[in-house]
């Protein structure tokens, strides 16, 4: 597979992660865990508020990655978020994750994933030019 098309799905698939978590999760409330964690560490009071705001943020990163305007700053604010937010989930609320403290390997997956992408995939398309 080349490496624009591999380029182009992940990127894809990045976009759609944090959609889904955005707007699905948090936004439309379809995984109330997401407004349970939120409410855990910024205390009860505004989860609700909390949660939508990260919900519309996340989904405004979606849409930031599909613009691919400032990708390599995009990718590194998308790693230094997820490493944060999980760091946090991790120490915090262990026990509200889906797969508990498992949950940072797959942050850490993520995070490796969206700098492949960025860093080595989109770096050698650069490079062709």
């Amino acid at each position: 597979m080349r490496h624009e098309t591999k380029h182009q799905i992940l990127n894809f698939l990045i976009a759609a992660v944090w959609l889904i978590n955005g707007l699905f999760c948090k936004v439309l409330n379809l995984v109330p865990r997401h407004q349970e964690i939120v409410a855990s560490i910024s205390g009860y009071h505004d989860a609700r508020f909390f949660t939508l705001t990260i919900g519309i943020l996340e989904t405004a990163m979606a849409v930031w990655i599909f613009s691919k305007i400032l990708s390599r700053l995009n990718a590194a604010v998308q790693i230094l978020l997820v490493l944060f937010m999980n760091t946090l989930e991790f120490i915090l609320v262990p026990e509200l994750l889906l797969w508990g403290k498992f949950n940072a390997f797959f942050a850490l997956l993520f995070t490796l994933l969206i700098f492949y992408n960025e860093f080595n995939l989109n770096w050698k398309l650069f490079l062709k030019q």
